[in-house]
Parts: C-alpha cells; sequence; structure tokens
C-alpha cells in the first residue's frame, strides 16, 4: 500500500465516521419529535440509548449557550461543526498527500 492509499483510505473513513455522526443527530432529532405527534418512544431501548451514548458528547456542551427557552438548536450548530471540522481534516489529509 502507497502513501497515496493510505490517504485515500484515510479520506474515505473520515468521512464516513463524520456521515455516521451526523446521521445519528438527525435520527436522534428525528425521534425527539415523535412524542409531539403522539408515538411513544422507548428510552431504555438498546438502540435508543445507544443513540444518546455516541450524540451526547457532541450535543451536551454545545446545550448551554444553544438552547434558547425550549428551543435546542444544539443538533444544528454540532451538525455544522461536524462539517467544518470534516473539511478541515479532509483538507489536512489532502495536502499530506501532495
Amino acid at each position: 500500500m502507497t502513501a497515496n492509499d493510505l490517504g485515500q483510505f484515510l479520506i474515505v473513513l473520515v468521512n464516513l465516521l463524520f456521515q455516521l455522526a451526523s446521521l445519528a443527530i438527525l435520527a436522534r432529532v428525528i425521534l425527539s419529535w415523535l412524542p409531539a405527534v403522539g408515538m411513544r418512544i422507548d428510552v431504555y431501548h438498546p438502540a435508543i440509548r445507544l443513540l444518546h451514548q455516541m450524540t451526547d458528547p457532541l450535543l451536551e456542551p454545545l446545550r448551554r449557550f444553544t438552547t434558547f427557552g425550549a428551543m435546542d438548536f444544539s443538533p444544528i450548530v454540532a451538525l455544522i461543526l461536524l462539517e467544518v471540522v470534516r473539511r478541515l481534516l479532509e483538507s489536512l489529509l489532502l495536502r499530506g498527500m501532495a
């Protein structure tokens, strides 16, 4: 495996991890809307707990700065920050391959 192959692999891996994190945040947002339309959510279900364990480290630190009244904008801010960091990492990896 050449250095270029390794760099391409790292770029794909970084993109995959950031996509998974973004999808987890979106899934959590959608799940948070379901009780408002009358659907019950089992918050103790292993899949729901896993989703919270995956997203809490991203969302909790943002909540004290992004919650206004009953509105929590931490998922939006987290998605924007994830995209910025993903692009920075990709840029650094591409620069390292050149």
